[in-house]
């Protein structure tokens, strides 16, 4: 369940029942007000969570008494604001706008992913390996064209079979956690082997994060990191989600949601 700051209906009162029963003085009236988003502001605080006052899986968790360690936290956002050179406020921004809302499946606790067949297709060639006679005996899993998500754990079905051509190449085909940060990227960003990325992508968002800051920081993304430091945020969107980036109204989320931080932190000074 997901509940945000003006939404109205019996998931609303769901929370709002909850919260009360945690102690918190809210009333239920199916309307997700200010008085909801200070409780749940509060409880992400009172948990070292993220504070964003929306009622997420993670705040839920909290709420049921169980905020488990790999949970990304505020002190998180604020060593990565620090070792970017940027406002918290845009940090902040890009982890509710560009992250995936939780960066471990709940279900089986291993980092998200997607497998994507044509990276795939790259980087078997990469390994000196012909990705044309793969594709013969897997030809929806080797492919130069993009597609045949299944989403969820189903993309660790997906992997596994990969993984039987060549263990490396599957690895650096895959997007990792909450950033959706490419394996292959793992050597320019100063993992010693994808085994190792991988092996932090899984340990909590924290590291998913780090890694993000690793990506912001390499020369080739000088650009993206300096879009993120002036707020230029069309640039960013462009930079980082690709040229598609207006058809989602990422640069307008991300305007939008820094606005709504800036002010906040404001508020806390």
């Amino acid at each position: 369940m997901i509940a945000r700051p003006g939404e109205v209906g019996e998931h609303v009162a769901l929370l709002q029942r909850r919260l009360a029963r945690a102690g918190y003085s809210v009333d239920e009236n199916h309307i997700y007000d200010r008085v909801t988003e200070k409780a749940v502001r509060d409880l992400q605080a009172a948990n070292g969570l993220v504070v964003d006052g929306i009622a997420g899986p993670k705040t839920m968790a909290a709420l049921g008494g169980a905020a488990p360690a790999h949970f990304l936290t505020a002190a998180d956002l604020e060593k990565a604001s620090q070792a970017l050179g940027v406002e918290l406020a845009a940090v902040r921004a890009v982890n509710e706008v560009e992250s995936r809302g939780h960066g471990m499946l709940p279900s089986t606790g291993k980092p998200v992913i997607l497998f994507e067949r044509h990276v795939f297709w790259q980087q078997l060639q990469a390994h000196g390996i012909d990705p044309a006679l793969a594709a013969v005996k897997f030809p929806l899993l080797v492919s130069q064209e993009p597609g045949g998500y299944r989403g969820g754990p189903a993309e660790y079905t997906r992997l596994a079979t990969a993984v039987m051509i060549d263990r490396d190449a599957a690895l650096e085909s895959c997007s990792w956690g909450l950033f959706q940060i490419m394996g292959y990227w793992w050597k320019a960003m100063g993992y010693d082997s994808v085994a190792q990325f991988v092996e932090c992508m899984g340990a909590s968002e924290g590291e998913q994060l780090d890694a993000f800051v690793r990506f912001l920081t390499l020369d080739v993304n000088k650009g993206m990191l300096a879009a993120l430091k002036a707020r230029k945020w069309k640039e960013f969107a462009r930079l980082y989600n690709g040229k598609n980036y207006a058809a989602n109204l990422y640069d307008v989320k991300l305007a939008k949601a820094y606005d709504k931080y800036a002010e906040l932190d404001q508020v806390a000074a």
